[in-house]
Order: structure tokens, then C-alpha cells, then sequence
């Protein structure tokens, strides 16, 4: 089991920043990538950015130049920078830990989330 605790939500105006983070706990084995997801009122949760065991990133064109992932793995968290923060990005944000091992298939843990609200 993977447990993730994320911080860091909050209110800001827009063209502001914040940084969030996520901490995990318990068994990381296998985790092969890490990252943020979030989700805004009557839409689908989607990828914000990504980041793998070999430090690629993935991300959404929505936040490329504006957001940046980066991990401490001695500390075991996964922060996100946002800058330059638009109404749009209002949303949910959850962490997330993508475990695969190859005798066991794949599975995601998820945080409970933490509310990211921009005013215009």
C-alpha cells in the first residue's frame, strides 16, 4: 500500500503562483511514475503533468510553461509549481502513484485531493 498526503491548495488571484506537494508513505516499490491529476466541477479528471522513475514528464499542453514537476526522493514527495495561475486552473488536484510490477499487473493510489481556486 501507498499512502499520499498532498498540501499546498489554496486560494490565489490569477497570474499567481502556488506549490503544491504530495508525500508518500508505505510500500513504494514499483512505483514507476508519480504525478498530479485534477478535476474541475462537471468535468473528467485529467493529467496536469507526470513525472517517471527515469525522469520524464508528461504533460498537458494547458499548463506547458506555466507548471513544472519536480521530486525529492529522499523525502518520498513529488512537488508541482504553478505559475502564472488562470481562473481555468480551478480545480481539485490529486496526487497520484503509478505502481507496475510485471507478476502483479498495475495500480494507481490516489490522495484525497486538495482544492486549487484562482479568481479572476
Amino acid at each position: 500500500q501507498v499512502q499520499l498526503v498532498e498540501s499546498g491548495g489554496g486560494l490565489v488571484q490569477a497570474g499567481g503562483s502556488l506549490r503544491l506537494s504530495c508525500a508518500a508513505s508505505g510500500s513504494t516499490f514499483g512505483i514507476i511514475a508519480r504525478g498530479w491529476y485534477r478535476q474541475a466541477p462537471g468535468k473528467q479528471r485529467e493529467l496536469v503533468e507526470i513525472i517517471t522513475i527515469g525522469t520524464s514528464t508528461q504533460y498537458a499542453d494547458s499548463v506547458n510553461g506555466r507548471f513544472t514537476i519536480s521530486r525529492d526522493n529522499v523525502k518520498n514527495t513529488v512537488y508541482l509549481q504553478m505559475n502564472s495561475l488562470k481562473p481555468e486552473d480551478t480545480a481539485v488536484y490529486y496526487c497520484n502513484a503509478h505502481r507496475n510490477i510485471a507478476t502483479m499487473g498495475s495500480h494507481d493510489y490516489w490522495g484525497r485531493g486538495t482544492q486549487v481556486t484562482v479568481s479572476s
